[in-house]
């Protein structure tokens, strides 16, 4: 089955290396802007690094204008106002801004989840056994991983909301506390788990882990780059360029470790162990599976989440819009 992933990845990425070499044989195109809002801390800025050093940009072509916001909000205001081509968000808030009347569309980036941790030495073994614990959660009442950790809990008969101490934090100060053990357990965005995963803390389960229980058949990618579909129209040949100049760089993340030096001041840490972890969860979280399977997986969870979350979470769409994913890329 691996074999036959990396056999997908490969013509994938052949595919979209055609296509852009095809357009750059085009005779006096000049390079095309295309702007990007990217929050200043987010894995994002990792990848345009190694494009950036790698002269990914000028090899296909394309002029990338960068906002550094402060936060996943900024960015989604920036894309309301116009004022990007392309964030990074995921594919629930595509849909319910679909469902409002925005045609945005979404193509995958990455399918690192957050997860459960714990102290190495915890008597936590399984996830019932958070049943009257202190848990800190990040992101809020609705955060996705939050939402799917209680649908599958709900599975084995556990209400986890009103079993255990839940504190809701941002990601920053759940992981503090949890290094200062003011927590049971915790329940943070990966880049923050693994952080203290390179402390010593054990992973009690990745969200990842629990996806299959609630009908996923692998592994699926929540955040992707989100552009509204009339731009995406009048650039196709833009956006091939873009996808085909992001795998390349995904694909040298995945081969080179040298490929990192330059990531490495982004990251916030010199601790080596801390940037192999952030290095080996990264290269787990890199898409490979056809937007078919991606789109087929995320209306199961979808379904899942408007469930559990309701019109807060979801707006006035109960299913998936059927046009939440980018379909026009050679190769998917």
């Amino acid at each position: 089955m691996r074999a036959l992933g990396a056999i997908k990845v490969l013509g994938r990425t052949l595919a979209l290396a055609v296509a852009l070499a095809l357009t750059l044989a085009a005779p006096g195109r000049a390079a095309e802007t295309i702007r990007l809002a990217v929050q200043k801390t987010g894995t994002f800025s990792w990848e345009l690094a190694a494009i950036r050093a790698n002269g990914l940009d000028k090899q296909a072509d394309l002029s990338l204008e960068v906002s550094e916001l402060a936060s996943t909000e900024a960015g989604k205001i920036a894309m309301r106002a116009g004022s990007a081509d392309i964030i990074l968000s995921d594919w629930l808030w595509v849909s319910r801004e679909r469902a409002l009347g925005a045609k945005l569309t979404f193509y995958p980036y990455s399918s690192a989840l957050g997860a459960v941790m714990v102290p190495a030495a915890s008597p936590i073994k399984t996830l019932a056994d958070l049943r009257g614990r202190k848990l800190a959660v990040a992101g809020g009442a609705i955060d996705k991983s939050w939402l799917l950790l209680q649908a599958r809990m709900k599975q084995d008969g556990i209400d986890l909301k009103s079993t255990a101490t839940i504190v809701y934090g941002a990601p920053p100060l759940i992981a503090a506390k949890a290094l200062d053990g003011e927590m049971d357990a915790s329940l943070n965005f990966w880049n923050f788990c693994a952080q203290l995963e390179a402390k010593g803390f054990r992973r009690l389960a990745g969200i990842e882990d629990i996806l299959p229980k609630l009908g996923a058949k692998g592994a699926v990618a929540a955040v992707g780059y989100v552009f509204d579909e009339n731009w995406a129209a009048s650039h196709r040949d833009a956006v091939a360029r873009f996808i085909a100049m992001t795998r390349k760089a995904k694909d040298l993340l995945v081969t080179s470790d040298a490929a990192w030096d330059k990531i490495a001041p982004l990251t916030g840490s010199t601790d080596p162990a801390m940037l192999k972890t952030y290095r080996d969860r990264y290269r787990e979280g890199i898409p490979r599976r056809s937007i078919g399977d991606e789109e087929a997986d995320a209306r199961v969870l979808y379904r899942v989440l408007a469930e559990i979350g309701g019109r807060d979470l979801v707006g006035p769409a109960a299913e998936l819009d059927p046009g939440t994913f980018y379909h026009a890329v050679p190769g998917d």
